[in-house]
């Protein structure tokens, strides 16, 4: 699941790149949303393998 971690952070990263240089438009959101998914898919699958 680290590779979902990756993936989410880069992500955000772009959405807050583009919230800084103002581009992207409703993209950037969408963007938002799928990292979030992203995360909470993590934060599920990675508590049962972390015990």
């Amino acid at each position: 699941m680290v590779f979902l971690r990756w993936i989410g952070g880069i992500i955000v990263f772009f959405w807050v790149l583009g919230l800084i240089l103002r581009i992207g438009g409703s993209m950037i959101h969408l963007l938002l949303i799928i990292a979030v998914i992203v995360f909470i898919i993590d934060l599920i699958l990675g508590k049962g393998k972390r015990t």
